[in-house]
């Protein structure tokens, strides 16, 4: 089994206009991008695939991580809808594939063998697991006979995840943050806008490399520009002291929180 190698990636929730997604997703690409991530619920997968064979860079080279529904996580729909998955991105294979919500149809002891399943198949090569609770992490770790390659949660700089960032240091697996941006707000935070003055950056590279330099794997979503503006980030060493201050910035209000996440039960 290939190794997870997992770098800042491209988010496309919220590419719905499938020309703008497969021109983005291609153009990011071509700008040095190495990991895009999809999901089911984007209904976003055959432009998404599509902008992966667009480009010129071998399929090989790309991480690809797709999400499977809350609604379809019954074994049997997990099988299926895996596979048309795969059909929709045009792909033979996926590198990662999560759990999206452990909610609705989510059963951990039925759902997560269901995963182990596939990727016995090959249809994916990882197994990730998205929005768990600590609680839900470590009983996922229990079941499944796969490692967990990954858990993507929302992860920004006015909410950092320290409880569960430590998990992934203890359980070896990579941590993503969605939404790094937090939603747009970061753009507009007054600290981060400062970090960011002082060093000649835009809150958004900030707020990335921030995210970079912490161990975080962030999955910024972008179009035009701010495609290669957010890729720079990774070659940004902000000073010591400016990270230790995001680090003790007050933390705020998830951004990405449905009444019926698994936190809130």
């Amino acid at each position: 089994m290939p190794p997870l190698d997992l770098s800042i990636g491209l988010g496309t929730s919220g590419l719905d206009d499938p020309e703008t997604c497969t021109d983005t997703v291609a153009a990011a690409l071509e700008a040095g991008y190495r990991h895009v991530d999809t999901a089911q619920m984007y209904d976003n997968e055959a432009a998404v695939g599509e902008g992966i064979a667009a480009s010129d860079v071998d399929r090989d080279d790309v991480v690809v991580a797709t999400k499977v529904h809350p609604e379809n996580l019954s074994p049997e729909d997990v099988r299926e809808t895996a596979h048309e998955s795969l059909d929709r991105l045009g792909l033979d294979r996926v590198d990662l594939l999560y759990v999206h919500w452990p909610i609705r149809a989510y059963d951990a002891a039925a759902t997560l063998p269901a995963f182990d399943d596939l990727r016995d198949a090959g249809v994916t090569d990882h197994v990730g697991v998205s929005n768990f609770t600590p609680d839900l992490l470590r009983e996922a770790r229990e079941i499944l006979d796969a490692p967990i390659a990954a858990h993507q949660v929302e992860c920004h700089p006015r909410f950092r995840q320290p409880a569960l960032r430590d998990l992934a240091a203890e359980f070896d697996h990579d941590f993503v943050g969605y939404s790094p941006l937090g939603r747009g707000a970061i753009l507009d935070d007054a600290a981060i806008a400062e970090i960011a003055g002082r060093n000649n950056y835009s809150p958004a590279v900030v707020a990335l490399a921030w995210a970079v330099d912490r161990g975080i794997v962030p999955i910024p979503k972008a179009r035009g520009a701010h495609v290669q503006e957010n890729l720079s980030a990774v070659d940004v060493d902000l000073p010591a002291d400016d990270l230790d201050a995001i680090d003790a910035l007050d933390p705020g209000e998830r951004q990405i929180d449905p009444d019926d996440a698994a936190w809130s039960r």
